[in-house]
């Protein structure tokens, strides 16, 4: 069974696969600032309620598979990781340290895609239903003995009414 998780009136399991890059594609990301943009996206995560679930950080892009509550857009929380963590980078090694936005390391835009169940897996599940639903409140309710009839009985609509 999925390890779903819970808001106050929700049940959900929003995973995204997430790659942005460096400005120009330049390969900046290694050494130090690598160590670096680790720890810091896993705090930036920790401080929305977001799991990285597994995160590459090559030379020239970052992949993530992110758990995202689904309290907040995707598009928010690429802005803040990339936002937040340009100016980190920026005060740790680019010698700023006041009224710097970040506007310098990270390229416009980002890629993402939904992360999840099979979408033949979905489909089946969802044509199923229904006998689902009816088996599970036969379990449930059992009909008394001799009374096992589930047919839908269609009388002939009287003609004028």
């Amino acid at each position: 069974m999925r390890d779903y998780k819970s808001l106050s009136h929700t049940k959900w399991d929003c995973k995204y696969h997430v790659v942005f890059i460096p400005k120009r594609r330049q390969k900046l990301i290694f050494g130090a600032i690598r160590k670096h943009l680790g720890e810091v996206f896993h705090q930036l995560a920790n401080q929305k309620g977001i799991v990285i679930e597994k995160g590459h950080l090559m030379k020239d892009h970052v992949h993530m598979c992110l758990s995202i509550p689904p309290k907040y857009a995707v598009s928010n929380v690429v802005g803040f990781l990339k936002g937040k963590s340009a100016i980190s980078i920026a005060r740790n090694f680019k010698s700023r340290q006041r009224n710097f936005v970040g506007e310098e390391f990270w390229a416009r835009g980002y890629f993402v895609s939904t992360v999840g169940l099979d979408e033949n897996v979905v489909r089946e599940y969802i044509k199923n239903q229904e006998k689902e639903d009816v088996h599970r409140d036969q379990m449930n309710n059992p009909a008394p003995r001799g009374e096992v009839s589930l047919d839908v009985v269609v009388t002939p609509a009287k003609a004028g009414v």
